[in-house]
């Protein structure tokens, strides 16, 4: 794959038949020019449908009618292959190329290739479970997976060996079951469970089992083809267009900009303290408890919690108020803190060095990077934390033990945000929440919404500020008479001129 720094006119692929199956095991890169803005679309379109089929994962039940429903909306909505549907080429393409974008970008880590290959697997599951048996069995051939569909003579003999292997199948069932040969050590999972027939060295399988076979091929291929991309990852970093867009895509954030300044003023100082128990994520309530203990936090800390504060309304002024105030009550003096520390808040709202608007972190970049150490508190606490010091920091926050089974039981499968929603959840007495959490400023809003206190805070800071108008424009009624008086003079000067 070669990438141009303008936009090009798509040729078509001499491999274009590529791009006419229905589904395919990706074991064929790419080998066309595209854009690098091209480059960076795919990738982020692919992901932003992996993050939602890893919701999906957790909040649905894989493959009911409601995980279809929603991920074929998603599908539609970001312009993907939707069912089987193999006239678009375009689609097809762009369904090939992302994936090998993304591999790309998350090869680099175990936590990132386990992430991406279980996202990547569920999207295959559902797209075989879509595919007519003609396509399943080309599927199969065309990746050296020869695996044939028995004819019906073959099935009526072993009618009754079929249906005693499985308690899912009658007669009338068996009879439009599709049923596979295939040598047994490749259906060993299915053979444990004893859900299959064997005979002669062969298991029989069930159409809707012999996805467990393909997805256990796909897996493997895939692991393996994340580890050959991993040692070739040196050569591509060395070039200086591709390098920062993969690191960026293995922490991307793809949902709403929460670096604008659109917020500033809506919170007050005295604000703070209560909104942490009530709206902030674990993260955030962790780094303010700490601060609040410990009246000092680590530069990781600093960054994490003044971002986020910016994030919801902290201003520049308030900020450098607020951290003085903390520190000065432990061992930095106010001298201390002007030379040492307000520098760094200054320069968090691109008032210092290169004059950047910082934003404020997100879920994948709070899990994926600079992990903390010992005296450290910042990080995700579902991801950093041992799970037994999260669950008592859970009982004291006054969640249920129902609610900290179903958030560790999470935790256990790296679901760190889903983790963190349900915390959500558990915190606001909602049975569901209406958004996929990416961003702890998103939890923040969402709070807010949930609890009806966004329409206070607006209307406190109008009362103030109302209130202060009025003291202004008293003062302005005062003066104005003056002004006139001077300025009359002029006026008539000008006139004349």
């Amino acid at each position: 794959m070669q990438f141009t720094s303008r936009g090009r006119k798509f040729v078509p692929n001499p491999k274009a038949e590529l791009y006419r199956q229905p589904l395919q095991f990706y074991g064929e890169p790419p080998l066309e020019n595209i854009s690098l803005s091209e480059f960076e679309t795919f990738a982020v379109e692919r992901l932003k449908l992996l993050k939602t089929i890893e919701n999906l994962g957790v909040s649905c039940v894989k493959q009911s009618d409601q995980y279809s429903r929603k991920l074929d909306n998603e599908l539609k909505n970001l312009n993907f292959p939707y069912r089987s549907d193999t006239d678009d080429i375009e689609k097809q393409r762009k369904d090939h190329i992302s994936h090998f974008i993304l591999r790309l970008a998350y090869c680099q880590t175990e936590d990132l290739r386990r992430w991406f290959i279980q996202q990547e697997v569920d999207l295959f599951r559902y797209r075989f479970n879509q595919l007519e048996s003609n396509q399943k069995l080309e599927l199969l051939h065309k990746n050296n997976l020869q695996y044939e569909a028995i004819g019906s003579k073959e099935k009526t003999d072993l009618q009754h060996k079929l249906i005693n292997s499985s308690y899912t199948f009658n007669g009338v069932t068996v009879e439009k079951q599709d049923f596979y040969k295939v040598p047994f050590q490749d259906a060993l999972d299915l053979v444990r469970t004893r859900k299959v027939y064997l005979k002669a060295g062969y298991a029989y399988i069930p159409q809707q089992d012999i996805v467990t076979i393909v997805l256990n091929d796909f897996r493997t291929r895939l692991s393996k083809a994340l580890a050959l991309t991993a040692r070739s990852l040196p050569a591509v970093h060395s070039d200086e267009r591709l390098q920062p867009l993969l690191n960026h895509l293995s922490h991307a954030y793809v949902g709403q900009d929460y670096s604008t300044q659109k917020n500033v003023g809506k919170i007050s100082l005295e604000q703070i303290e209560s909104l942490s128990g009530k709206s902030f994520p674990l993260c955030m309530r962790q780094l303010h408890q700490s601060l609040k203990e410990n009246h000092h936090l680590r530069h990781g800390g600093r960054m994490q919690y003044g971002l986020f504060l910016k994030g919801i309304g902290l201003s520049l002024e308030q900020a450098l108020q607020f951290w003085r105030l903390e520190f000065i009550r432990g061992k930095v003096d106010a001298d201390k803190f002007d030379k040492a520390y307000a520098y760094g808040i200054r320069h968090m709202f691109g008032k210092e060095g290169k004059r950047a608007d910082y934003t404020p972190y997100s879920c994948m970049k709070v899990i994926l990077s600079n992990p903390p150490s010992q005296g450290d508190y910042h990080g995700c606490p579902f991801r950093h934390s041992d799970p037994e010091l999260l669950k008592q920091k859970l009982q004291s926050y006054k969640v249920s033990p129902s609610g900290i089974s179903q958030i560790l039981e999470l935790v256990k499968g790296m679901h760190y945000q889903l983790a963190c929603q349900k915390y959500f959840e558990l915190t606001h007495n909602v049975e569901e929440a209406n958004f996929s959490l990416s961003h702890p400023n998103q939890y923040f809003m969402e709070s807010q919404k949930v609890l009806g206190e966004g329409k206070d805070i607006k209307r406190e800071k109008d009362a103030s500020q109302k209130s202060q108008e009025n003291s202004a424009a008293r003062a302005a009624a005062n003066a104005s008479q003056h002004v006139a008086e001077m300025t009359e003079n002029l006026d008539s000067f000008f006139d004349d001129v």
